[in-house]
């Protein structure tokens, strides 16, 4: 299998470090020279990867085609490509819907959009792919976990879900604050709390049948710390603030938010 990238960029670096080192069948791994700083990177690290004169020929040699540029400019370079008719094409393209795509590519490929994130470079990454694909689902499978949605409106959810990302460290960052307010230091602070909530989130994924709901009780004795925090947070219009946040979101994803 050949793997082509358009557009070379933060994404694409994780995406081909991790595909290196994930043992997926790859002949070779064709970069475009867009970002010429990244691409030489990437050949200099890797044996696979080649450098493309232009973008024509990742689209020609590619079994597996991944259009990774920026929105802002994917609507002029995408249209000018020349595709194969059912050729595996996806999409990592943010806030751009499916007829777009399909109008600016204006060929019959097999098209996937993918939400991937930069943990897969460890092959820790959960990328929500749709609609179902097994071919590419068994490359995100490689790169940590594949979540296939039946749905433009699960796609779209999951897409919120990725959103969340800045907030999970903000709590960090500002727990560890106030801990330095009195008197801890922010890194012995850090040491604690990193640790503590990587082994929570730990503990969701490994007890996947246990909703939510339950394990939160689980943390919380009745009377206890852990319960008041939570009663607080939700008095404090923590949760409102939260919920309001998501439904923004979501309306920009779909492209209703004006």
């Amino acid at each position: 299998m050949r793997i082509g990238f358009i557009g070379t960029g933060a994404i694409t670096e994780a995406m081909v470090t991790g595909i290196v080192g994930s043992g997926l069948d790859v002949a070779g791994i064709l970069v475009s020279p867009r970002n010429r700083e990244i691409a030489a990177r990437l050949a200099g690290r890797f044996p696979l990867v080649r450098i493309v004169k232009d973008n024509q020929e990742a689209v020609d040699a590619a079994d597996v085609l991944f259009l990774a540029v920026r929105p802002q400019i994917a609507g002029d370079v995408v249209p000018k490509l020349k595709f194969r008719k059912g050729q595996k094409v996806v999409s990592v393209i943010a806030a751009t819907d499916r007829p777009t795509l399909l109008g600016w590519i204006g060929e019959e490929v097999e098209l996937t959009q993918a939400i991937p994130l930069p943990f897969v470079a460890e092959r820790v990454g959960v990328t929500a792919i749709h609609p179902p694909n097994r071919a590419v689902a068994a490359i995100f499978a490689a790169l940590g976990t594949a979540v296939e949605c039946e749905t433009r409106e699960e796609y779209d959810l999951l897409a919120v879900g990725s959103a969340l990302m800045a907030t999970y460290l903000g709590i960090l960052d500002r727990t560890t604050a106030w801990f330095a307010e009195k008197g801890l230091h922010r890194d012995k602070a850090r040491a604690y709390i990193a640790p503590l909530f990587a082994s929570l989130a730990q503990r969701a994924v490994r007890d996947e049948g246990t909703p939510l709901e339950e394990l939160a009780r689980e943390f919380s004795t009745k009377g206890g710390l852990n319960e008041q925090v939570l009663t607080d947070f939700d008095r404090g219009g923590g949760h409102r603030a939260l919920t309001d946040a998501l439904e923004s979101v979501l309306l920009r994803v779909r492209g209703d938010d004006r």
